[in-house]
């Protein structure tokens, strides 16, 4: 039933992935990722989430958008997670040849569901996470020559993500050394959907890692992020480079 789980997702993804972009005008972009994982143990029930990102616009030219994300978890059993927090995303927007930053606010509600199998004479975890986001876009206008927010849309989204880290050597406990983490992530509009539609967008991503120790994590990949827009859809290559710290 474990090694069934990741392929019916995939499936799935394909199919709705598919059934979205039939006679649909598509753009590529190559932009660069930086982001920060981190997790800090309270007591055996709470734990503070913390994570912190960085994007780049097409071909690395400027600071596209930056995320704050911190959440407090609820530890229900060794692999059950479940956490509320808030975000705040700073967003570059251009009306008019008028640059500005354009901010969304975001509570989220997530359940993590952790899995550990051998494969290969090596120890796999297998993470699958379900985050629902409340969405407060801002709507930018121009006054005197600048860009204002000037009111709020409200969305909700719903995002399913799994990701699996596989050891390159073989060990009992892997505690050090390299790794291959592969991953995916589904979005998908739920109420007052900002590009009329229930599907939103995918992502996948491949990437190679080094664990220093049982609390840090650093690893370097690509992302291939493809986003369904009103008139136009985008396929975004990304280079993607994330710290994970646990403590």
């Amino acid at each position: 039933m474990i090694s069934r789980l990741p392929l019916i997702s995939l499936i799935s993804i394909t199919i709705l992935f598919l059934s979205t972009t039939v006679n649909a005008q598509t753009q590529n972009t190559f932009t660069g990722w930086s982001a920060v994982f981190f997790t800090y143990k309270l007591n055996d029930k709470f734990s503070l989430h913390f994570d912190g990102q960085a994007r780049s616009t097409d071909e690395l030219k400027n600071l596209q958008s930056y995320i704050i994300r911190p959440g407090l978890n609820y530890h229900i059993k060794d692999n059950m997670i479940a956490t509320v927090g808030y975000a705040y995303i700073g967003n570059n927007r251009s009306v008019m040849d008028i640059d500005g930053w354009v901010p969304e606010h975001r509570i989220w509600e997530q359940f993590i569901f952790n899995q550990k199998f051998t494969l290969a004479n090596r120890p796999v975890t297998l993470q699958h996470r379900f985050r629902l986001e409340q969405r407060f876009m801002g709507q930018a206008i121009i006054e005197q020559n600048e860009l204002v927010t000037d009111s709020y849309e409200f969305a909700q989204r719903l995002r399913y993500f799994a990701r699996s880290i596989f050891p390159l050597s073989k060990t009992d406990n892997f505690t050090k050394g390299a790794f291959l983490a592969l991953q995916n992530e589904v979005f998908l509009n739920v109420q007052n959907a900002p590009n009329d539609s229930f599907f939103d967008q995918n992502r996948a991503y491949l990437a190679l890692g080094w664990r220093l120790s049982p609390k840090f994590d650093l690893e370097a990949g690509y992302m291939n992020q493809y986003v369904l827009g009103k008139s136009n859809n985008t396929v975004n290559n990304i280079v993607q480079v994330a710290a994970y710290v646990r403590l």
